[in-house]
C-alpha cells in the first residue's frame, strides 16, 4: 500500500509540473516570417494568433494572392516553430511520445 501512495505522489507531482509547463507555453512568444521577412506573424506557445506585421513593400493592390500566400507561410511557420517548441518542453514528461490531446 505505500508504494501505490508514493506512486499517486509521483503522478500528482508530474501532474503539477505538466500544468506549469502549460501554463509557460501560453506566455511564451515565438515568430515566424515570410518574404525575407516583410511578413512576421506572432503565436504563443498554445498556437494562438497574436500580431500580424506586414511591412508596406508586401502590399501590392495588383498582387493580393502574392500577400495571401506571404501571410499564410508566415502563420505555418510560427505554428510549426510553436508546435516544435510544446514538443520540446512537453516531451520531459511523456518520453518523446506524441500523446493526442495533451497539447
Amino acid at each position: 500500500m505505500n508504494n501505490m501512495n508514493q506512486m499517486m505522489k509521483q503522478v500528482k507531482k508530474m501532474q503539477e509540473q505538466m500544468m506549469k509547463v502549460q501554463e509557460e507555453l501560453g506566455t511564451k512568444s515565438i515568430e515566424g516570417s515570410a518574404g525575407g521577412g516583410v511578413v512576421t506573424v506572432t503565436v504563443n506557445g498554445h498556437k494562438k494568433l497574436q500580431n500580424i506585421v506586414i511591412k508596406p513593400e508586401a502590399v501590392d493592390p495588383e498582387d493580393v494572392e502574392m500577400l495571401q500566400d506571404l501571410i499564410l507561410t508566415a502563420v505555418n511557420d510560427a505554428m510549426a516553430k510553436a508546435e516544435e517548441l510544446a514538443n520540446k518542453d512537453m516531451g520531459k514528461f511523456t518520453g518523446g511520445m506524441n500523446i493526442p490531446g495533451l497539447f
